[in-house]
């Protein structure tokens, strides 16, 4: 799945669009290296997400086309650092 879609679907960003945007902006990065929007995103990839307030930074634990809303929280782990 696209990291793109992923960050849409998952709900961590509210548009697709907005997340292209911060992709093609530098602020978000897969293991460690800045990414694509249309990026391949796989189970078990972390990704950390720059924000002006600070950044997130999760790991993917599972990939779907769609989820319900109270679902969306399942496709993801925050990591703390």
């Amino acid at each position: 799945m696209r990291i793109d879609k992923f960050l849409k679907v998952s709900r961590i960003l509210k548009r697709r669009t907005v997340a292209g945007d911060a992709c093609k902006a530098g602020k978000v990065s897969v293991n460690g290296r800045d990414v694509k929007p249309a990026y391949q995103l796989k189970a078990g990839d972390v990704v950390e997400l720059a924000f002006a307030a600070g950044s997130l930074k999760f790991r993917v634990l599972q990939l779907k086309e769609t989820v319900k809303k109270d679902e969306a929280a399942e496709l993801y782990e925050i990591i703390k650092d």
